[in-house]
């Protein structure tokens, strides 16, 4: 089987092209055609020799994927379920919003997710398995090519937990990231994790510029294990300890996400442990009118409440803002549109 030439990151290419017996300079020009032109075949790289191109074609190929399904939301947003093309033909979604700054992707890190989060429209759909570095990629490529846009910011909040699937996450971070590559600043990257504590250390020791997003959603560890299953892994304790970690080796701040639902985890009391766990500390609190999924048992909180929330931890220090809800009319959550199809099937 041919290997897909984008799972290799700028130095993996390089060595490939050695053991091809090539300049390693090649790397670079075939890094500019993948990324830059945006190129789908090895012909479309014509200042490479024929006898490279036929190379490449007979030791590597280019996935690209298939767009099943698109949904356009009256506010802009759009929703995409991609057909991997792979052998089982298996389908992931990746979701592109329009902000003043420019065009942001949240994007996918596995065809399914074994976290289990009861709020999560991924969760009761099998866990199939990682995507690799070049899948994770070209859901940004295929959603450039359609659209004729160039993305500026990305989200890795799609299906799957990204630190269950850690280090082709960080090779195809190290692609978007290159000069050479997609070139989008890794400021600009943020990686949610449900809470796997031993990868917020090694994200760390890394230090990479990226932002870390928490899925936090609860301040004790029964409200918090009772929509988080992970949380008995790695109960509060332990997932705070690690981000004091990470805060003090890359003194970058954490957004902490927390998806208010109503009757649950939206009262007064759960405001005011969550100044208590996070006073003094360099974070943002991210607050989510949930997304009510089918077969979930939670409910979004009343504006008025979410409003409320978020006022209480300003005035007590901790900076804390609401996120704006796009594409509603569209199943916005990730995981909805994968659930429905295999459903149909």
């Amino acid at each position: 089987m041919k290997k897909n030439i984008r799972n290799y990151d700028w130095n993996d290419l390089k060595q490939e092209m050695i053991e091809l017996g090539e300049k390693p300079f090649r790397a670079e020009q075939i890094f500019k055609w993948l990324y830059q032109e945006k190129a789908v075949t090895f012909q479309e790289m014509t200042n490479l020799s024929l006898d490279l191109r036929k190379k490449l074609e007979k030791h590597y190929d280019i996935r690209t994927f298939q767009i099943e399904h698109k949904l356009v939301s009256k506010d802009g947003t759009k929703k995409y379920l991609f057909n991997l093309c792979d052998d089982e033909k298996n389908l992931i979604e990746a979701v592109l919003m329009q902000y003043h700054h420019g065009f942001t992707i949240c994007i996918s890190s596995q065809i399914g997710c074994k976290m289990g989060c009861k709020f999560c429209a991924s969760t009761g759909i099998p866990f199939v398995r990682n995507l690799e570095a070049g899948e994770i990629v070209e859901q940004i490529l295929a959603v450039e090519r359609e659209e004729k846009i160039r993305i500026s910011n990305i989200v890795f909040m799609g299906i799957g937990e990204p630190f269950d699937n850690f280090e082709n996450v960080m090779k195809a971070i190290e692609i978007i990231n290159h000069p050479k590559g997609l070139n989008i600043g890794a400021r600009h990257i943020s990686i949610s994790t449900s809470g796997v504590v031993p990868k917020i250390y090694e994200l760390a020791d890394r230090q990479m510029q990226c932002t870390l997003s928490i899925s936090l959603h609860s301040s004790n560890n029964q409200t918090r294990t009772s929509m988080m299953p992970v949380n008995q892994v790695y109960p509060i304790e332990e997932l705070m300890k690690a981000c004091e970690y990470y805060i003090q080796k890359t003194n970058k701040r954490i957004s902490f996400e927390y998806a208010l639902a109503k009757g649950n985890n939206d009262h007064h009391e759960d405001a005011k442990e969550l100044v208590k766990l996070l006073k003094g500390k360099l974070a943002h609190v991210n607050l989510i009118p949930i997304n009510p999924i089918e077969e979930g048992n939670y409910q979004k909180s009343t504006n008025e409440n979410i409003i409320k929330f978020r006022d209480y931890l300003n005035e007590h220090g901790i900076v804390a803002t609401i996120r704006r809800e796009l594409g509603a009319d569209i199943n916005a959550a990730c995981g909805q549109l994968r659930r429905q199809n295999l459903r149909k099937e």
